[in-house]
């Protein structure tokens, strides 16, 4: 019978989408600590020290794969790729928008798909490698306002668990973390009101860090989440259990 386990042995090449600030910068500063070979990508640059600072727009598939061929030129194949770039354009559905649509499901959604095409590509000739998809609570449970981002975010867990039986024989996992409301730029916005009332529905009564985020991607992309794949792992004090 032909196995392969896959463990990590030496740095890996590691691509993070989205990783200029918030949940996506954590996570490739967790990477870059561990000693991987980080490339980040954002629309405007200025990823963490350590890491290759790539422009990239995810609805653009000439630049997508731009930053694959020269995070692959630094490198090495892409072995990990946490698709981790996304927008929000709220607002209620009959107020909704047909741009307002598109382009969320463009980014986050066609997005992940021209990411994770083009990592399995190197991955197959790998026979390894860990796709990690950053969802939200919101593609689990919905929540008003968000027609067009939940949608986006709930298509990853489809992407995930059909790469999973897609890519599994070639020892290639596929996972989905999705966070709850984690202190960022986005929700230090927030009023005292607003924060208030969240966190009243959160379980554990508080925010969740960036970096807890992060310390679930890594574990999916150790020797540790080898056997995982297909999985939604929630990172969200308890708001989306049950989901």
């Amino acid at each position: 019978m032909d196995e392969q386990v896959d463990t990590q042995s030496e740095p890996r090449s590691v691509l993070v989408t989205g990783g200029s600030r918030g949940i996506g910068r954590a996570i490739a500063e967790a990477f870059v600590a561990l000693g991987d070979k980080v490339a980040v990508t954002s629309r405007s640059g200025g990823g963490p020290d350590g890491a290759l600072d790539l422009i990239c727009d995810v609805t653009d598939g000439a630049a997508v794969e731009q930053a694959f061929a020269d995070a692959e030129a630094a490198h090495g194949p892409v072995e990990v790729l946490v698709a981790n770039a996304g927008i929000t354009a709220d607002t209620l559905l009959l107020r909704m928008s047909e741009d307002d649509w598109s382009s969320v499901i463009e980014t986050n959604l066609t997005g992940a798909f021209r990411l994770t095409k083009r990592a399995a590509k190197g991955m197959l000739r790998l026979r390894r490698g860990r796709i990690i998809l950053i969802s939200s609570v919101v593609g689990l449970t919905g929540q008003a306002g968000q027609v067009n981002y939940a949608a986006s975010k709930a298509g990853l867990v489809g992407i995930a668990r059909s790469l999973t039986r897609e890519l599994g024989s070639r020892s290639i996992t596929a996972n989905v973390v999705a966070p709850g409301f984690i202190d960022t730029d986005m929700t230090a916005v927030l009023s005292d009101e607003q924060r208030a009332a969240i966190k009243d529905q959160v379980p554990l009564r508080r925010y969740g860090t960036v970096d807890e985020v992060a310390g679930a991607v890594t574990w999916l992309a150790s020797a540790g989440g080898a056997y995982v794949s297909g999985a939604v792992i929630p990172v969200d004090g308890g708001l989306g259990m049950g989901h």
